[in-house]
């Protein structure tokens, strides 16, 4: 606050190209091919940055329908759908790794919460459920568990 003087401090308006929305499926892409590690003959998946990535989903889900009303959740669920998928793969070939599973569900957790607390997002809590349907037929049979490790629920 300025000693006495009633000056706003004006910010210059941002035209539409200086402020693109976010978009998460934009954002998996690049970053799955960045945390992807060629291998002779396969493709190895960096799973702490792809931790990463689904940390970020409850966020994206904010601000891609925030910033665009119109294609906001398509694009966040796009991104959070080809995650999980990237997890079912994991699992098909038994490299993924608990604290990946954990992280999912968490985001799952995190991604109904705020489709459920921020009002016109109720919507998306029907992409979560597709995604953590997925994630449920990983689990072990007594649906708590996988591979013998306790995974998060809220």
């Amino acid at each position: 606050m300025s000693s006495g003087s009633d000056q706003h401090t004006e910010f210059p308006e941002l035209l539409p190209e200086q402020n693109p929305p976010t978009n998460y499926g934009k954002f998996v892409i690049s970053m799955l091919k960045r945390m992807s590690k060629d291998a002779p003959g396969e493709q190895v998946i960096d799973q702490t940055k792809l931790r990463r990535c689904i940390s970020l989903s409850s966020s994206f889900l904010l601000s891609d329908t925030c910033m665009d009303p119109d294609h906001g959740v398509n694009s966040w669920f796009m991104g959070f759908s080809r995650l999980i998928d990237v997890i079912v793969a994991l699992h098909v070939r038994s490299e993924l790794d608990i604290e990946t599973m954990n992280a999912a569900s968490k985001a799952c957790s995190e991604c109904w919460s705020v489709a459920g607390a921020w009002k016109g997002l109720e919507q998306c809590r029907e992409g979560v459920k597709k995604v953590a349907g997925k994630l449920k037929k990983l689990l072990d049979e007594n649906g708590r568990t996988y591979r013998g490790e306790r995974v998060y629920a809220p």
